[in-house]
């Protein structure tokens, strides 16, 4: 399938303005697509993104950011979790996602802010923990992405990205390149109505660093114990890192 000019990542601030306009035009669909596509297996993946995250309990002082929040789904799994009893802010630069999930978000302990990643709208050590959904991948300057987490994090709090792969595997990555490239383009844009930000997807996650280069990343950004595990066979990834802290020799 012909991949056209418009799908193909750009770059700088091109990368932005691309990024934007796709998630503000598909907003109204986002979230029936993401399920639907992923056959529902990016629930699981978000709780166990939260999981990773070991946000603190029974602090209703503690703060969460999410970054490239979109329609608050990570945020929510979050916040809707026993024992949580701080709030997670909700940040994404794309407005139009930020008011499609509104409406799940009554009663809830979810802040929307929005906010650019590359430029996070928060002062420097505010937050207890991040973690962010498939977003990184869309940033215009990813290293400036995560020095942005890295600095709003508190010393000592964990980083968490959950982001998609290519799997390692031959029979699996044959199986995934099929899918991502023929079927997923296909159904996004019939129930979407967007000509190209569903190819747009599988042309940004070839263009992104493979788990390791994005591991030494974080490392060389300062971050420590930074780790990565796969998952369901290497469709996507979740990476942890920890902002040192000085206090306790990190």
């Amino acid at each position: 399938m012909a991949t056209t000019p418009e799908a193909r990542p750009h770059r700088g601030e091109d990368r932005k303005r691309q990024v934007r306009t796709i998630f503000s035009e598909i907003a109204p669909r986002y979230d029936l697509l993401n399920h639907l596509l992923s056959l529902n297996i990016d629930r699981r993946w978000r709780r166990k993104a939260v999981d990773r995250l070991r946000a603190p309990e029974g602090d209703p002082e503690a703060r969460i950011l999410d970054s490239c929040a979109g329609t608050y789904d990570l945020s929510l799994e979050l916040a809707r979790r026993s024992g949580f009893e701080g709030r997670v802010v909700a940040s994404d630069f794309a407005l139009p996602m930020l008011v499609a999930g509104r409406g799940k978000l009554e009663g809830t302990a979810v802040d929307p802010v929005c906010g650019d990643g590359l430029e996070l709208p928060f002062d420097d050590n505010t937050f207890h923990g991040a973690m962010v959904a498939f977003g990184v991948r869309n940033l215009a300057d990813v290293d400036r992405g995560i020095r942005e987490l890295y600095r709003v994090l508190r010393p000592g709090a964990r980083l968490v990205i959950l982001e998609f792969t290519t799997p390692p595997g031959p029979a699996m990555r044959r199986l995934y390149l099929f899918y991502f490239h023929r079927i997923l383009p296909l159904v996004g844009r019939l129930v979407s109505g967007h000509p190209w930000a569903y190819t747009y997807l599988p042309e940004s996650v070839k263009d992104f660093p493979g788990p390791d280069e994005l591991a030494a990343r974080l490392r060389r950004e300062g971050f420590r114990e930074s780790e990565w595990s796969h998952l369901t066979g290497g469709i996507a990834a979740i990476h942890v890192g920890t902002k040192p802290d000085p206090h306790h020799g990190s």
